[in-house]
């Protein structure tokens, strides 16, 4: 594989993003850039330089948020989100004025649950689903189908990247989009253009990273 290149956002320059061309695996689709975002979701300046940003979507509207579902490993940068929309005054509606989050649970078939310990985080709650990246929008798709399924109200979906701009009729707030990567592709499984071209594939990936093929 190659070398990462850095990306620095117009809007965001603070926040930076690697990429790495090639033939990537997702669980959901084959994509032709794998955005490495580990040390974004994980070092601590990185992590509240990404909250900062993506905080600012909601500082100056009438959004609720009362828990933030992270995905994809973003639980740090869910803690920090949750600062900043607090110190911004986001309005919440829980008694005790501080923001819940919160790591969904996935069971075999890869549907989200939440228990029942974890219901006063959902049910009745304004939600803001919070992932790394969004190639496809299936995962969001599936999030949204079990939070109301469990009772709880989407007002917010953010991530670092999205190729889509709008599921389920609402707007997906990310740092970079596609016009970001103008090249960036994502096909389905039974039909990749890189497949058909014979490329390789470079590496399986998720959330948690990837894993190179040899």
């Amino acid at each position: 594989m190659q070398t990462y290149t850095k990306m620095r956002s117009r809007k965001f320059p603070e926040v930076i993003m690697k990429v790495i061309p090639g033939h990537f695996v997702t669980p959901n689709s084959h994509i032709n850039y794998y955005i490495d975002m580990t040390t974004m979701k994980t070092r601590q300046n990185e992590a509240m330089a990404a909250a900062k940003a993506m905080a600012s979507t909601y500082s100056n509207n009438n959004t609720i948020v009362d828990t933030i579902v992270c995905m994809d490993g973003m639980e740090v940068i869910g803690a920090y989100l949750a600062q900043e929309l607090t110190n911004a005054g986001v309005m919440t509606t829980n008694t005790h004025k501080t923001i819940y989050i919160y790591t969904p649970e996935f069971d075999t078939q890869g549907q989200m649950i939440f228990r029942e310990s974890s219901d006063m985080m959902i049910r009745g709650k304004h939600i803001l689903i919070l992932l790394a990246s969004a190639t496809t929008g299936q995962t969001i798709l599936r999030a949204g189908e079990a939070i109301n399924y469990y009772g709880g109200t989407i007002t917010g979906i953010t991530a670092i990247f999205s190729a889509p701009t709008k599921i389920m009729g609402r707007q997906i707030h990310s740092l970079y989009k596609i016009q970001d990567l103008p090249d960036y592709r994502s096909y389905s499984a039974t039909d990749c253009a890189l497949c058909k071209k014979n490329v390789p594939i470079d590496a399986i990936c998720n959330s948690f990273g990837y894993s190179k093929l040899t």
